[in-house]
């Protein structure tokens, strides 16, 4: 098996070998669900929001400087973060909101069952139409986002608010 470092972090397997990657402090192992569940002290003293502030801070937006950042909650109880990372060929960035998403994917999750996203904005930032059509592949309809900016200010919406008549797997009629 992979050599196990101290720490959360991920065992990983290459051609070159097996090596330990540790995660950064606040970025909570994306790929070992089991790593969150041994770290309860930690998890418990870091808001979902608080989390997605941490996530923020790593967004990649030299472009417009408007930084987003995403904590989902997973049915394990994982918590995935995600930021938006912008690119000169603007249709190519993607949304913080993704991002949480593409690594709880990665990491073998497929529920969630909570999300935040943060950014510094007048209101609270709500995710952009094609996030909530994202999130609702995931999340059941009944599933609150925390939408929160720096202030402070905060609003919960469930998804079946956010998203209202969202288009879902139950209307590919079994394809």
């Amino acid at each position: 098996p992979p050599r196990r470092g101290k720490g959360p972090g991920l065992a990983l397997r290459s051609g070159s070998g097996e090596f330990f990657l540790p995660c950064k402090p606040l970025a909570i192992c994306q790929t070992d669900p089991q790593s969150v569940a041994d770290e309860p002290e930690r998890r418990a003293s870091m808001s979902l929001i608080e989390a997605a502030a941490k996530a923020r801070e790593n967004a990649h937006a030299p472009y417009s400087g408007f930084k987003v950042g995403a904590a989902i909650r997973s049915s394990s109880g994982a918590v995935y973060l995600g930021c938006n990372v912008e690119n000169a060929a603007y249709p190519e960035g993607t949304c913080a909101e993704a991002g949480a998403i593409a690594a709880m994917i990665a990491a073998g999750d497929a529920r969630i069952v909570e999300v935040a996203v943060i950014a510094d904005s007048p209101d609270p930032v709500a995710p952009c139409g094609g996030c909530r059509q994202r999130l609702r592949e995931f999340a059941s309809p009944d599933v609150v986002v925390t939408m929160a900016n720096m202030r402070g200010a905060t609003l919960q919406m469930r998804m079946d608010e956010l998203l209202p008549g969202a288009f879902g797997t139950e209307q590919l009629g079994g394809h």
